[in-house]
């Protein structure tokens, strides 16, 4: 009997780093379609893989008890164990720091593989390269594996969210009076760092308009962002900021197009085939922009540019994906039988963009 491949992919944090890495992990498994592969994450990411269909397993780092002195020990020599008995015969680490550097040797896999920062974690692997830090990060891991020999005609860039995380978030729609066979707009308008954040009011500006055209609009966000999406509430707009993950990838799926700054959740609507604008302070090469669809990125050098980003220049690029076909991404928006580059204007007197879609 043939003896099965055992693989680790390491990648302990955050939500948009591990979206990044489906590419490199679909084509670990189309080079090894038999493997087990398992994912090992903090234990704040582990529903995420939920919706990578090729992984079979997923091995936790508690964050929590690691930092607890009380529970440290007992959760390395936990971890630890379950390293050496997986008998895993390739690591492939897609972080490259000193913990998973370490990780990945203590599993005594007889195939180590990593992009590494420094010189100094090189002993850990079998094979690296130094991290290039101008490519795209999906770019630089499908290079590792590229160099390490794999073949990789092209990447595969998809989330599969699961039914059950679709069920509840149409049940969230419903109880917002929102429909998910009609058009909507999912706007995410707050990053990890303040200064990636474009002006909110820019975002309530862009929300009124389309309401105002018929099209509906929701906002997300995590729990440190509620007291911040308040206005958006008092103005009437379903907001979701103590929602499952999972369940808030449900909420994008069911959008047409979704809205927002440079943050995981963004990455995570496109690696569900939606259409998505993504706004950036200050992109520089080898920044995490919109994988293979760059066009959909709007950026500025600089801070003070960011904050100037005029409502118009948001909204042209919001109505022109909204209706674009595009066979890259599935989407609940059909092609209008005409397209026009122009947003019908606030109480102008013409159809509204809902009255267009239908027309």
């Amino acid at each position: 009997m043939k003896k099965r491949t055992n693989i680790l992919i390491i990648r302990l944090r955050s939500i948009g780093d591990i979206v990044l890495t489906l590419p490199a992990v679909h084509a670990v498994r189309e080079h090894y379609p038999d493997a087990h592969i398992t994912y090992l994450t903090r234990s704040s990411n582990s529903a995420l893989l939920e919706g990578f269909k090729d992984v079979d397993e997923v091995l936790t780092l508690d964050q929590n008890a690691i930092k607890n002195p009380l529970r440290a020990l007992p959760e390395l020599f936990r971890l630890i164990y379950r390293l050496r008995a997986g008998k895993f015969s390739l690591v492939v680490d897609l972080q490259g720091y000193g913990e998973t550097a370490w990780f990945s040797w203590i599993t005594g896999a007889s195939k180590r593989w990593s992009t590494i920062y420094s010189r100094g974690r090189k002993w850990a692997y079998t094979q690296s390269i130094p991290r290039n830090t101008n490519l795209h990060p999906i770019e630089r891991d499908l290079s590792l594996l590229r160099t390490c020999g794999l073949q990789i005609p092209e990447s595969e860039n998809q989330f599969f969210t699961p039914d059950y995380a679709i069920k509840q978030a149409r049940e969230l729609f419903k109880k917002f009076n929102l429909d998910p066979e009609k058009p909507s707009l999912y706007i995410q308008p707050f990053t990890s760092n303040t200064e990636k954040n474009w002006p909110f009011s820019k975002y309530l500006t862009i929300a009124e308009s389309w309401r105002d055209q018929g099209i509906q609009v929701l906002f997300g966000g995590g729990p440190n962002d509620a007291s911040h999406l308040e206005p958006a509430r008092e103005k009437g707009f379903p907001v979701f900021t103590n929602t499952p993950l999972l369940v808030s990838a449900g909420l994008m799926h069911l959008s047409s197009l979704v809205l927002g700054g440079d943050t995981g959740m963004i990455h995570l609507a496109l690696a569900q085939k939606k259409r998505v604008v993504m706004l950036i302070n200050n992109c520089y090469p080898g920044q995490a922009n919109l994988y293979q669809h760059e066009d959909w990125v709007i950026q500025t050098a600089d801070s003070d540019r960011f904050e100037q980003l005029s409502f118009e220049t948001v909204n042209a690029k919001c109505h022109e994906l909204f209706y674009s076909p595009d066979e890259r991404v599935h989407s609940s928006v059909p092609a209008p039988r005409s397209f026009s580059q122009s947003f019908a204007r606030r109480n102008s007197g013409v159809s509204t963009l809902a009255e267009q879609l239908v027309s």
